[in-house]
């Protein structure tokens, strides 16, 4: 995947990340559009605090994304037949540093935040159903625009991103392959001592 497209994949979901606080009885397109517009506010309210302490990022991303991604089952689908085999002490560790990759990957994209607009489509959903996909483009100056769909399931009354996809790449099946090819090649414990070692780089180059 071209590192252009992981980083506005990455700032995709930043932007929708808080997408539950208004998540029960409205539609998952309404819920999408509502969030991304109040965290792109947030940003540009605390830009000069942001800029002063960059380390304070992660109180935004803490409150607006940990409660409202389903993080199990993105952890179910991206390991696929490895998490059936791993131990539950693996999957546990395996959740937090999954949870903390993404959470520290979308700090670093919202301070690069700058203003790219989103365009909004109707969701798709059968009647009923607790599956949906919204999709939308984001454009910048100069730039083609990226086509981003969100992947969301309703949990508890609640819609939740499951998945997100940037011109038709899928960030689940992105990690997915390259997960499994370090579990296939080392073993779970591998992978673990990897995500670890990343999430203590990536907040360590918060600040710089």
């Amino acid at each position: 995947m071209k590192i252009k497209v992981v980083n506005s994949l990455i700032l995709m979901l930043c932007l929708t990340a808080g997408i539950a606080q208004a998540a029960v009885a409205t539609t998952p397109d309404v819920v999408v559009k509502q969030t991304a517009d109040g965290v792109i506010d947030r940003i540009k309210n605390q830009r000069e605090e942001l800029d002063a302490d960059p380390s304070k990022i992660y109180d935004v991303v803490n409150e607006l994304v940990i409660p409202h991604f389903d993080f199990i089952s993105m952890s179910k689908w991206v390991l696929g037949k490895n998490w059936k085999s791993a131990s539950d002490a693996q999957r546990k560790e395996f959740i937090e540093q999954f949870k903390t990759l993404l959470v520290r990957t979308y700090a670093r994209a919202l301070l690069e935040y700058s203003n790219q607009q989103i365009k909004y489509f109707p969701v798709e959903m059968s009647p009923g159903s607790k599956l949906a996909v919204v999709k939308t483009e984001m454009t910048s100056d100069g730039a083609q625009p990226f086509p981003v769909a969100y992947r969301m399931h309703q949990q508890n009354e609640a819609w939740k991103v499951v998945d997100v996809s940037v011109d038709g790449v899928s960030l689940v099946s992105t990690y997915r392959g390259s997960f499994s090819t370090q579990i296939k090649k080392n073993g779970f414990d591998s992978l673990i001592s990897e995500l670890t070692s990343k999430n203590e780089r990536l907040a360590s180059n918060i600040t710089k």
